[in-house]
C-alpha cells in the first residue's frame, strides 16, 4: 500500500522533533491521518487496512507524547465503527481529524481565558521547555493589563525554553532566559509555576519535559504555586487501565557530538526525555473544561475518554495473551 510522502514527512518530522509540543504533535498526527485518506485511490475493501498501516507509522514516532495516541484513537475509533462506500469512509476520517484539531485549538483558547485568572497583577512565573497552553495563560494575562515577569529556562538539550523565551517577549512580556541549573535559586523569586504537559495520568501525576520533576520540587520546598496547562486529550486513558507512561530515551548526539562518543568509547550517554511529576506537588490542572486539583484526573478521563477506554482495555487484554 502506498503511503503519501506528505504522511511520511509528517512521521518524519515528529519523530525528529522538527513538529514538537504535545499539542502540535496530536494536530499534526490528525492532520496526517487526513491526507492519507484524502490521497488514497485503492479499493474500499482495503481502505481500513490502510488507515491502520498509517496509524502505525505515526504511533511508533513518539512513546511518550500520549497526545498522539490519543489523536490517533479519536480519528481510528470512529473509523473502525463506520460503514459505507469509500466516500462515506474517507469522509468519515476527514471530518474527524478536522474536528479534533478544531477542539484542540479551541481549548488552548479556553485553557488562556481560565488559567490568566489564576495570574495576579506584578506576578513572578518560572516556566520549563515549551507549551502552547502554558504561554497562552501568559500571554492571555498580559493582554488584560496585568503586569508579570517571568523566568524561562533553556530546558537542554534541546532547548525549547528559546522558544517561549521569543514567543513572549514577541507578545510584549517581560522574560529572562536562564539556564536550567538555575531555577532552585530563581523559584524563590517566585510566585507560580507554569508548565505545559506531554501526559497526565489518571492519579493526577504529570509526565513532561526532562527537568519538571525537579522545578516542582523547588517549587514545593518554596511553597511556590505549580500550575499544570493541559488540554484534556494529553490525559492517559491507558494509566486507567493500570499501563505505565512509557519514558522515551533519545539519542546521545543530543547531548553530544558524535565525534566526542568516539572519542570516549567507555562513556555511556543517558538521555530521557521526560519526567514523572507527583501529584502531590501540582497545585492545580487546566484544562479546557476547567481547573482541577490532579486528583479529578480520573473524572477527565472518565467523562472524556469513555468512548475509548473499553478499547484500550481490551487492546491491553489482547496484548497480554500474544
Amino acid at each position: 500500500m502506498h503511503i503519501p510522502r506528505e504522511v511520511l514527512q509528517i512521521a518524519e518530522d515528529i519523530k525528529t522533533m522538527r513538529i514538537r509540543g504535545a499539542g502540535k504533535i496530536a494536530r499534526s498526527a490528525a492532520k496526517a491521518l487526513m491526507i492519507a485518506a484524502e490521497k488514497y485511490r485503492g479499493p474500499v475493501a482495503e481502505f481500513k487496512e490502510y488507515m491502520e498501516k498509517v496509524s502505525r507509522i505515526i504511533l511508533n514516532t513518539r512513546p511518550t507524547a500520549v497526545s498522539l495516541p490519543n489523536a490517533v484513537m479519536y480519528v481510528m475509533t470512529r473509523l473502525r465503527k463506520a460503514e459505507g462506500d469509500l466516500s462515506d469512509l474517507k469522509q468519515v476520517v476527514i471530518s474527524s481529524a478536522k474536528e479534533f484539531i478544531d477542539k484542540s485549538l479551541e481549548a488552548v483558547k479556553k485553557i488562556a481565558e481560565y488559567g490568566a485568572k489564576m495570574i495576579n497583577d506584578g506576578d513572578v512565573i518560572i516556566t520549563h521547555c515549551h507549551s502552547t497552553a502554558a504561554v497562552s495563560i501568559i500571554i492571555e494575562a498580559h493582554k488584560q493589563g496585568k503586569r508579570v515577569k517571568v523566568y524561562s529556562d533553556e530546558t537542554r538539550p534541546k532547548f525549547q525554553g528559546r522558544i517561549t523565551s521569543t514567543q513572549l517577549a514577541e507578545a510584549g512580556v517581560d522574560v529572562t532566559l536562564v539556564p536550567d541549573s538555575a531555577m532552585r535559586l530563581m523559584v524563590r523569586k517566585a510566585d507560580k509555576v507554569i508548565v505545559g504537559a506531554d501526559a497526565i495520568a489518571s492519579n493526577g501525576a504529570l509526565v513532561n519535559k526532562i527537568g519538571t520533576s525537579q522545578l516542582a520540587l523547588a517549587a514545593h520546598e518554596a511553597g511556590v504555586v505549580f500550575l499544570v496547562a493541559a488540554e484534556t486529550y494529553k490525559f492517559s486513558p491507558t494509566t486507567f487501565i493500570g499501563e505505565l507512561v512509557k519514558i522515551e530515551l533519545r539519542e546521545p548526539t543530543e547531548i553530544v557530538s558524535k565525534e566526542w562518543l568516539e572519542a570516549n568509547p567507555g562513556i555511556r550517554i543517558l538521555n530521557p526525555s521526560f519526567d514523572v511529576t507527583p501529584p502531590e506537588y501540582i497545585s492545580a490542572i487546566i484544562t479546557e473544561l476547567g481547573v482541577i486539583p490532579p486528583h479529578a484526573a480520573v473524572l477527565i478521563l472518565t467523562e472524556s475518554f469513555g468512548w475509548a477506554l473499553q478499547e484500550y482495555a481490551m487492546k491491553g487484554i489482547e496484548e497480554s495473551e500474544e
